[in-house]
């Protein structure tokens, strides 16, 4: 499963000295800029690890173009946001305070409900929201980007309780999303759904709540690396900087209260350069002490080369060698750092390296379970009702939601504040996706999708297999369609013998010459009826049910 110690076993040069023994580097790419071919394959690289799924329309839109242009688009989102979310779901008759004033069909998003069963019902109306919006997604790196930053600040809805709040977080960050990291941070440190999540709402002069602090730095900003000194006593003095903070029940948004703020001095570590925070009063003290923080903390070398490995682990591979670290962390660190933290010079940097496109780095990520079901369904090409058909399409996105759940990926739900396990524990990482549980769970979710599909309001999802090969340059050959198909499902090519032996047994049935798959595609083409229509999709069908439960299909 992991080609990248294949190749790298492979190589013999390069060692470095590791605890008394030689170690090969993986690579020693870095972030100069990728002159190498810009062909369908490095497209098709580029679009599955910026978006969920490489689809054919998207395929053919980006090889016009130039490799540095289609970064610069892909980070330049032109499309509007997202509709909001909606209800779509039926009043409930046993809350006590149930939302009868928001009708079907309309957004819950600015009512202010304290219901609990009215709040859970918006907690899943919002994460079916989200999936719909994965799936139509715009040409640009902005869902996948987004669900990076919001598993990188880990609320749990199921914690925060307030869908609402939930929303405005998500909103925000999506607003953010390409934006300045440190202006980001600002924000979410003053977020309704942090302030609950992280107790900063209960923060006060006279018993400083450390939660949102020892975050702030362990989590969100520095890490916790090897030259990260900050002390105890620095997150005792940063719960200082952040008391007053608290939430407006009548609102719905934060405020700073004056009278629960700590006026003292704070006084940091030598890692902080010893700097001191100056106590203030007033109605500002909260904004200008947590700006002096964040000026304090990004000061440091060491967030900038934290916040990179992050992105580094999400886009590109989750192992970080020595010359990796030194190759493409620090420079891209660097850039962030001189541009102010923000986000798009960095990224920029990266998508466009000959280190991005190194071929030990590609097929060689295992596909989240958002990439996998998203991604399945984007690339085949998949058709949906009208949106606005609210209910049908709500109701498919709760199915492709509880897969995803399923599979061990709960959107806006990790199992505690640090994310979800795949993006930070050691050494497993995206390893972590693929088990004994979830691994026939994704084959079943691609079989079910194929065979049958899901049907809502007596209107059927499901993938279309000959659809998708008229979509294919030359489907009437069977060794064009193989290659084809194989080259938008799998990173990692087949062997000409194994495509052989596949085209023999499932496009051919069993025969030896192509012109059994030729003519029985030409029949149809040329008199589309049913029976001609289910002699191809049949071995269609049964082509693909097949390619998706590779192990070749797991990655990406």
């Amino acid at each position: 499963m992991d080609r990248r110690e294949f190749l790298a076993a492979h190589r013999n040069r390069h060692k470095v000295e590791d605890s008394g023994s030689s170690k090969p580097f993986r690579t020693l790419s870095g972030i100069n800029p990728y002159t190498g071919t810009w062909s369908e394959n490095e497209v098709i690289h580029l679009l599955k690890r910026t978006m969920f799924g490489a689809a054919k329309a998207d395929i053919d839109y980006f090889k016009t173009k130039t490799l540095s242009q289609a970064v610069d688009e892909l980070l330049t989102p032109t499309a509007p946001a997202p509709a909001i979310p909606i209800k779509e779901y039926v009043t409930s008759v046993s809350a006590a305070n149930p939302d009868g004033n928001i009708a079907q069909g309309t957004t819950w998003v600015n009512d202010i409900n304290g219901d609990g069963t009215v709040q859970s019902q918006r907690r899943a109306s919002y994460k079916k929201w989200w999936v719909g919006v994965m799936v139509n997604q715009d040409r640009s790196i902005r869902e996948k980007l987004l669900m990076f930053l919001i598993d990188h600040f880990g609320n749990e809805t199921v914690d925060v309780g307030n869908a609402n709040w939930i929303y405005k977080q998500h909103d925000l960050i999506r607003q953010n999303v390409l934006g300045n990291f440190k202006q980001l941070v600002d924000a979410i440190t003053k977020d309704v759904s942090m302030l609950r999540y992280l107790n900063g709402y209960l923060n006060n002069a006279s018993a400083p709540d450390e939660n949102y602090g020892r975050e702030l730095m362990e989590l969100f900003t520095i890490g916790k690396g090897p030259d990260s000194k900050y002390t105890e006593s620095d997150v005792k003095e940063a719960a200082k900087v952040l008391t007053g903070w608290q939430i407006n029940g009548t609102t719905y948004n934060s405020m700073f209260t004056p009278s629960r703020h700590s006026t003292v001095n704070k006084t940091f570590s030598s890692f902080f350069g010893n700097t001191v925070i100056t106590g203030r009063t007033g109605a500002t003290a909260g904004q200008l002490e947590l700006t002096d923080l964040l000026n304090m903390i990004f000061a440091q070398q060491e967030p900038a080369k934290f916040i990179v490995r992050k992105f580094y682990r999400w886009f590109v591979y989750y192992d970080i060698d020595a010359a990796v670290e030194a190759n493409v962390i620090t420079p891209l660190a660097d850039i962030f750092r001189t541009n102010n933290y923000q986000i798009v010079p960095m990224l920029a940097a990266l998508l466009k390296s000959e280190h991005f496109f190194d071929v030990m780095n590609r097929g060689c990520y295992i596909k989240t379970p958002a990439d996998h079901i998203i991604g399945s369904i984007r690339e085949m090409n998949t058709q949906f009702p009208s949106l606005t058909d609210w209910s049908t399409n709500y109701g498919m996105w709760s199915l492709f939601n509880n897969w995803m759940v399923n599979m061990g990926q709960n959107l806006h739900d990790p199992p505690n504040v640090s994310g979800m396990p795949p993006y930070y524990q050691e050494p497993s990482f995206h390893e972590l996706w693929i088990n004994s549980d979830s691994l026939p769970k994704r084959n079943q979710f691609t079989d079910t999708m194929i065979l049958n599909g899901y049907s809502v309001n007596n209107i059927r999802v499901q993938f279309n297999c000959v659809a998708f090969a008229q979509l294919l340059p030359n489907p009437g050959n069977p060794n064009d369609l193989i290659d084809d198909a194989l080259r938008i499902f799998f990173r990692n090519d087949l062997s000409a013998q194994s495509k052989a032996q596949i085209k023999t047994q499932i496009l051919l049935t069993g025969q030896q010459w192509d012109y059994y798959w030729a003519n029985a595609w030409a029949a149809y083409t040329s008199n589309p009826t049913t029976a001609n229509f289910n002699t191809i999709n049949a071995r269609l069908k049964s082509l693909f049910q097949y390619f998706f439960n590779l192990s070749e299909y797991q990655l990406m």
